[in-house]
């Protein structure tokens, strides 16, 4: 559900109904006598201890299961009235402590204990996730390498579908200004996993800042045009390696890409107009240019799905590869491209967008004003609303 939906389509929601800025751990205390069947008390405190030092957000659906598992082995069965459908908190909470009604205390305090070992078994500090560009930076939600002439970036999030984080979106930026001036010759962007990207992480912005909605919104305008502006200034040839399903801003950008080559399993989908949103990533002028109005209206305007030949039909995608070949097939063929003359690539690159580049960053910037006013506008409160029900009926 999070990595679904455009950048900052939670937060608007969280204005009115507060889902997530009111959705706290439970206060983990217990009593220091006697003993629990299965989980013994100091087992208990010392789960609750290391929860509260895991590094990663284990997200909405796993904090739900901690919070039923600790209520219920408190509490025993859900005892409280069910809260409106409208009060999303409560109603999401209710609903994972109810799911529990057949569940003992003692193997509730189990289940909470073996949880959160697995939550801390999977955070692995001791093997960092990411390398570097020419050994200078380090990051936490890419890997980045610079290998026969080509710097890699892979988004590394494959437990989340490679949802992008603010985080994320700092880093690609950051690894792309890095490889805009190293000795590289092309650049690939690619996801981990069998995921090239979900979009949008929905835990961006749990939390409100001091300035309220509006700082947050004009805060995410700058750092969506700043991130998009990267990709429309990159100097060097530029490759989309698509390995999987695509959702959002990851599509969007893909107009701003030279080559893009894709899997067959991949699909392509901006679910804009679903959420009361508008298009980013200079997809309103450059899907048109690619695919014709109606097309792209249909993409942009009908939150059409693309199968990864539609979209190569379309012009959108280069090639489409069988999946079982995909990488072999796409690696042979970028080895062969980095052995050109970097320079002539990177000024026949220049010829080819120079002529574009002051109208894409026009665009990029009309974008990113009109998503701004359509984060605060009701109308996207109540389609994000509306969203989140249609989801809680699953």
């Amino acid at each position: 559900m999070a990595a679904a939906v455009s950048l900052l389509y939670s937060w608007r929601f969280m204005k009115s109904a507060r889902l997530f800025q009111s959705f706290r751990l439970p206060a983990l205390q217990l009593h220091t006598t006697g003993a629990l069947m299965g989980a013994t008390v100091e087992d208990f405190n010392h789960a609750k201890d290391k929860l509260s030092k895991l590094k990663k957000d284990p997200g909405n659906e796993v904090k739900l299961k901690i919070y039923a598992l600790f209520k219920q082995a408190m509490q025993g069965p859900c005892n409280i009235p069910k809260p409106s459908m409208l009060d999303f908190v409560n109603k999401a909470k209710w609903d994972a402590w109810k799911s529990l009604d057949s569940l003992s205390p003692e193997e509730a305090r189990q289940k909470y204990v073996d949880l959160v070992e697995s939550l801390v078994a999977a955070e692995t500090p001791a093997q960092p996730k990411t390398s570097s560009t020419g050994g200078q930076a380090t990051f936490e939600t890419l890997l980045v390498t610079t290998e026969d002439n080509i710097t890699t970036i892979v988004m590394n999030r494959p437990e989340k579908k490679n949802a992008i984080t603010v985080l994320m979106y700092n880093e690609i930026k950051q690894a792309l200004e890095l490889a805009a001036n190293n000795d590289c010759v092309i650049t690939v962007l690619t996801g981990s996993g069998n995921f090239y990207s979900s979009g949008n992480d929905l835990n961006n912005f749990t939390n409100i800042p001091a300035g309220g909605v509006e700082k947050m919104a004009k805060d995410s305008g700058d750092l969506l045009r700043e991130f998009v502006e990267t990709f429309i200034d990159f100097p060097k040839p530029l490759i989309a390696v698509v390995n999987g399903p695509a959702v959002g801003i990851v599509v969007t950008l893909l107009g701003l890409f030279d080559v893009v080559y894709a899997t067959d399993r991949a699909t392509f989908h901006t679910p804009f107009s679903q959420l009361g949103q508008s298009p980013e990533g200079c997809s309103s002028y450059v899907f048109p240019k690619i695919m014709g109005n109606a097309k792209a209206n249909e993409m942009l305007l009908f939150n059409k799905k693309l199968t990864a030949h539609e979209a190569c039909n379309l012009g959108l995608v280069t090639e489409v590869f069988p999946d079982s070949t995909f990488q072999k097939e796409v690696w042979t063929r970028l080895k062969e491209y980095a052995k050109l003359p970097k320079n002539s690539l990177a000024f026949s690159k220049q010829l080819i967008r120079g002529i574009e580049k002051e109208k894409l960053h026009l665009v990029n910037n009309q974008e990113c004003e009109r998503l701004v006013e359509r984060w605060l506008s009701d109308e996207c409160m109540n389609a994000i609303m509306s969203f989140f029900q249609a989801k809680s009926k699953l």
